[in-house]
């Protein structure tokens, strides 16, 4: 799905500031990103905000390492602001960051956890704990969501920059996929770490559709369940000081997609 650079920012960038939900009971979009432990969920959650502030921001604490343990441990929901003053609204989409999976049965955030944040059962501020999970009976625990509440788009983080994803991690992320399919959630991946994966794309992000080496990780996330023409390579903002139109341009890219899929989903419910 090559872009056109030329053109592709500007053009998506209106798409995005233009869109409404295509239900006038829903105010927002919700998009849910999870994924193994450090591939990139709350850098992309920042990167996003910058494209849409048009400045470097950090609404989303982020780890600076490539730390082996989740560093986002509770429910949060990312909204973004458009316009300023008396004319600031918000953006109708909206992204849930969400506790990483990990390898062990009583580490990161349960499958079953995320299943109920598919739902809407998870209240704002909800903090995750692997070894308790969360039941009708919690306070963090919304018996009746909105059609608001619910999750309307399942983005999958992945890093092209990581090792084989462990066994136990994939089977997790398995069942979050069969219960999105239940409930006929459209899912989405992110390639993220692309400039780090392969030499050619850090020299030139255009080069990003020409790499056989990102094309074998590609072919990977086809494997763990996502259809090829749902993944999208991004680069996250990580340690620059100033936008990059290129690094703009894959993320609206996405972005744009994330916004078709999930309307198509809110205009069948």
């Amino acid at each position: 799905m090559p872009i056109i650079w030329s053109t592709s920012k500007k053009e998506d960038r209106q798409y995005v500031q233009e869109y409404k939900p295509a239900q006038d009971n829903i105010k927002y979009l919700r998009v849910l990103l999870y994924g193994p432990v450090g591939h990139g969920k709350s850098s992309f959650i920042n990167s996003v905000s910058n494209v849409f502030r048009g400045r470097i921001s950090i609404p989303a604490l982020a780890s600076a390492t490539n730390s082996d343990k989740s560093f986002t441990k509770m429910f949060e929901t990312h909204k973004f602001n458009k316009g300023r003053g008396n004319e600031k609204t918000i953006y109708p989409v909206v992204f849930n960051d969400i506790m990483g999976l990990e390898e062990e049965e009583n580490r990161g955030v349960h499958e079953d956890d995320i299943n109920l944040a598919l739902k809407g059962h998870v209240k704002e501020g909800h903090k995750f704990n692997p070894v308790s999970l969360l039941t009708q009976s919690d306070l963090d625990y919304n018996p009746t969501p909105s059609a608001d509440d619910k999750v309307h788009v399942l983005v999958c983080m992945l890093s092209a920059n990581a090792s084989q994803i462990k066994p136990s991690v994939l089977e997790k992320m398995k069942n979050v996929r069969e219960t999105a399919s239940e409930l006929k959630i459209p899912q989405m991946a992110m390639m993220t770490h692309i400039d780090e994966a392969c030499g050619e794309t850090e020299k030139d992000l255009k080069n990003v559709y020409k790499s056989k080496h990102l094309k074998k990780k590609v072919d990977f996330s086809a494997a763990v369940g996502i259809p090829l023409n749902c993944v999208f390579p991004v680069k996250n903002y990580s340690h620059e000081i100033d936008l990059n139109d290129d690094v703009d341009t894959l993320i609206l890219s996405a972005l744009r997609k994330m916004i078709d899929f999930g309307d198509d989903f809110i205009e069948k419910i």
